[in-house]
């Protein structure tokens, strides 16, 4: 009876705000968490669950997943706008289920915050498909080492049985798949090594040595960060096998090639090659058609988003971490047109109030004219740049966000912007308002 009051006192709430035409975010589900604290178990939901997290590339696989499953005229239940932590996904559900918490969908794929998967997993909460990207250092005053957040994790899946799809790329994803032997479902994918793939590590990374013996892990090639083609010398850790393999990567032509099938997209970037990766895997897993879906999907809200600004092309990128920036970087470094950029960086709650992983950022910057920073912490990015040994007569800092984007497009250079998490939007605004 708690639970069916809470369901229906949401429901109202839900239809309340919308009535004023309001984002509901995640107060739906703060309130019926406050009123049944296990509702989370209440809900019933017949169709295929799948669960995506990484620390970067979450959404974006995530809102892949179901926009294919869609084109396959699947009826999909999603947290497409990205509220990915307990409430955010109690309030998905409530919105989409009956009041008795029956689920009216075909297929369920939900983004989860890689903190908040060990706790689902504990609630038994249905988990038929659990995607895993990559694990990379993140917001250490809220999450910790990214250590101590695999470790939970490996905890709670020593009695999954579920699918389990895993970046075979990442020395931190793959001992997810050795957790439970008596687990035959687990599905890795990998990505070729691309054009600008690297001998030698060249940003800051995890998981050097292998978990089993403490050997130090050796690279065929490093994609980006940690991410590439590792084994250890000693036990072979790494020589998985692969069910998804994406070879002849274009990021020119936006095209790759799986299983002798060549796919198009609108993606140029690794970054996403292996977004794409995962969403594929999970297609095929559920017999969909990837072809159609991959060439048209976009996720337009700021991750690797293109616009024309003031006739500037503009590509905008969100970047929470040194890993997100980093790869920001090398999509700038490899265009070899001239550019500039805004750089803003915020220091709120959701972001974590330690801003020292702008340190981990390598600011090898290639053809351009000019950096702008802006934010709470613009005099901090300032600085950091400085440090890299950037001319300090090409830094701009600019408290005022409306005045860094009029600074910003005060020439007709190519432009890219790179936001941490809630500087994101307010920036993607701006921008286009002075469009």
């Amino acid at each position: 009876m708690k639970n069916f009051i809470s369901i229906l006192t949401a429901k109202i709430l839900y239809f309340a705000i919308r009535i004023f035409k309001k984002n509901t975010g995640n107060v739906v589900g703060k309130i019926a968490k406050k009123l049944s604290p296990n509702i989370i178990k209440y809900f019933k939901i017949s169709c295929p669950v799948v669960l995506v997290t990484a620390t970067n590339g979450k959404t974006t696989t995530n809102n892949c997943i179901k926009y294919i499953a869609n084109k396959n005229g699947k009826k999909v239940v999603s947290n497409v706008e990205g509220n990915n932590l307990e409430t955010g996904i109690i309030t998905t559900l409530i919105k989409n289920s009956t009041i008795s918490g029956k689920v009216k969908a075909d297929f369920v794929t939900l983004e989860v915050d890689e903190s908040y998967v060990p706790v689902l997993l504990k609630k038994n909460f249905k988990i038929d498909t659990l995607v895993v990207i990559n694990f990379f250092r993140d917001q250490l005053d809220r999450n910790g080492e990214v250590e101590s957040l695999i470790i939970k994790i490996e905890e709670e899946l020593k009695n999954y049985k579920g699918n389990l799809v895993l970046n075979s790329d990442d020395p931190n994803v793959v001992k997810l798949g050795k957790v439970n032997k008596k687990n035959k479902n687990v599905f890795y994918f990998s990505v070729d090594r691309y054009q600008y793939a690297t001998d030698k590590e060249i940003e800051a990374g995890e998981g050097k040595f292998c978990p089993n013996d403490n050997e130090r892990l050796q690279y065929e090639y490093y994609q980006y960060s940690h991410i590439g083609k590792f084994r250890c010398p000693k036990c072979g850790y790494g020589d998985e096998e692969i069910y998804t393999k994406l070879t002849n990567i274009d990021l020119k032509g936006g095209s790759f090639v799986e299983a002798g099938r060549i796919y198009k997209t609108l993606a140029n970037n690794i970054y996403s090659m292996y977004n794409f990766a995962a969403a594929l895997t999970v297609a095929k897993l559920y017999n969909y058609d990837a072809g159609s879906a991959l060439q048209e999907f976009k996720l337009n809200n700021g991750r690797n988003e293109s616009l024309v600004v003031n006739e500037c092309e503009t590509l905008i990128n969100l970047a929470k971490n040194p890993t997100g920036a980093n790869v920001s970087l090398r999509i700038l470094n490899e265009d070899k047109d001239e550019k500039e950029l805004l750089f803003v960086l915020n220091d709120k709650i959701a972001d974590g109030f330690d801003v020292s992983w702008i340190w981990d950022i390598n600011f090898d910057v290639k053809n351009c004219k000019r950096i702008i920073t802006s934010g709470r912490r613009a005099y901090d990015m300032a600085i950091r740049i400085k440090t890299s040994g950037y001319d300090l007569n090409k830094i701009e800092a600019y408290s005022n966000l409306d005045d860094a984007v009029k600074a910003l497009y005060k020439t007709k250079t190519k432009k890219y912007v790179i936001s941490n998490y809630t500087a994101l939007q307010p920036t993607r605004k701006a921008i286009m308002n002075y469009k």
